[in-house]
């Protein structure tokens, strides 16, 4: 396959991975990066021997795709610029700061007849690749993410800095978008929530219940899918994938414990090798040379951006009847 020349806008803690994945993959030629801050767009460039850009312009014209990591409220403009240069984008998430900017994204990678994915990197983590395949009508969908503080994309709520992922996951695993969303939300250490709960509710009758928080004491990656005759634990951090299947009608004939247990199979689920972001970057760049259908799509990402929309929405609203209650109540 012919490498894509490809370029890194933004080189903040994700684009200068971005960078380091990009010079790494035979399905890239990285031509260099470019941010609004020369200093630190040098320092990247020296490290992985590459070039800094002085503009975006210049980037642009070096390439044919990009990668976007700039701050969540410049996504829009920045993809704009892009994609009227008519280069291909891979932006990181959340693919915008709200569903219009998203909205106003997707067409202009339609007007310029490009590809517009979104870096939703959960979706090739080789535990999740290996499980998936066994997820199948799934009834209760279950997640925690929990994350030690980083004084970094406090601009946005938890939500749409961690919860988001687990609710792209759980839209792409149950089919649909959820008929009703509730969620409570607190701010601990910044001016915005850093620790949220979320229910989504889906005509199928699954329902999924996230957590998230970027202040926990420990780190946690973890999704579990219940289903009519398996259980799955997919355990994002370690990269491991447990299943607990049951032979059903075995366990209706079954007399006894010991034999109702011999009916329950447990087995550990072999994940692949591979660095989600470098999987997720070569399907990005395959699927411009029509291998593959790449990153999710700017589509997925704006589905996953309304829910996450809607979470923040229902945090809200909880929030103002828990204030207004309180103040009747003094």
């Amino acid at each position: 396959m012919q490498p894509v020349t490809v370029g890194v806008l933004g080189v903040g803690v994700w684009g200068e991975k971005h960078a380091r994945v990009y010079r790494a993959l035979p399905e890239a030629r990285l031509a260099g990066v470019y941010d609004a801050d020369a200093s630190r767009a040098r320092e990247v460039a020296t490290a992985h021997q590459r070039r800094a850009f002085a503009s975006e312009a210049a980037l642009f014209e070096a390439c044919e795709a990009v990668s976007v990591a700039v701050p969540t409220v410049a996504h829009r403009a920045a993809v704009e610029r892009a994609t009227g240069a008519g280069r291909h984008v891979l932006v990181e998430k959340p693919m915008a700061a709200t569903v219009e900017e998203a909205d106003a994204m997707l067409e202009a990678a339609r007007r310029a007849g490009v590809r517009l994915q979104v870096g939703h990197v959960e979706r090739f983590n080789p535990a999740l690749l290996v499980a998936r395949p066994l997820v199948r009508d799934p009834k209760f969908i279950e997640a925690h993410r929990l994350a030690l503080f980083q004084p970094r994309s406090l601009d946005i709520d938890v939500v749409f800095d961690l919860m988001i992922h687990d609710i792209d996951l759980v839209l792409e695993a149950v089919g649909e978008s959820p008929s009703n969303v509730s969620a409570v939300g607190v701010a601990v250490l910044s001016g915005n929530e850093d620790i949220a709960n979320a229910r989504l509710e889906f005509a199928s009758g699954c329902v999924a219940n996230l957590t998230a928080s970027r202040v926990s004491q420990e780190r946690m990656r973890r999704v579990r899918f219940f289903q009519g005759d398996a259980y799955l634990s997919v355990d994002l951090l370690e990269k491991s994938a447990d299943t607990l299947r049951i032979d059903v009608e075995r366990l209706r004939a079954a007399r006894g414990l010991a034999a109702a247990a011999a009916a329950i199979e447990r087995s550990r689920l072999e994940a692949g090798p591979g660095e989600p972001l470098a999987l997720e970057l070569s399907a990005f760049l395959r699927s411009l040379r029509g291998a593959g259908a790449g990153a999710a799509s700017g589509a997925a990402g704006r589905e996953a951006l309304e829910v996450a929309a809607a979470v923040r929405s229902a945090m809200k609203q909880r929030a103002a009847r828990w204030t207004a209650g309180t103040n009747v109540a003094s």
